[in-house]
């Protein structure tokens, strides 16, 4: 139904930032607002509190997520992002041209 990427910022006292992608091979415009809508609910209502302060959390939907029922939706959020191990930010300056 959607993909998680997160990213621990090193940042303790920063707030969860969640971003939202849908690319165009997943339907049309209202298609797509509607998948993002249902991800921003289920955060909201189910998976807000698992997230961890100073991460960034980005869901990538599919096009599977759009006639999924909104309980699995948000069960299977929650438990993702309770369960996926963070990634550390490479440090400044480590990657090459």
């Amino acid at each position: 139904m959607f993909l998680l990427e997160v990213l621990d910022r090193n940042d303790p006292e920063g707030e969860a930032r969640v971003g939202f992608t849908v690319t165009k091979k997943h339907g049309n415009a209202v298609e797509r607002n509607r998948m993002r809508r249902r991800l921003k609910e289920a955060v909201r209502l189910s998976a807000g509190f698992a997230m961890k302060p100073g991460h960034d959390y980005v869901i990538v939907a599919r096009r599977d997520l759009l006639n999924a029922p909104f309980d699995a939706l948000t069960r299977g959020l929650g438990e993702r992002i309770e369960n996926k191990p963070k990634q550390k930010r490479p440090p400044a300056g480590s990657r090459k041209p």
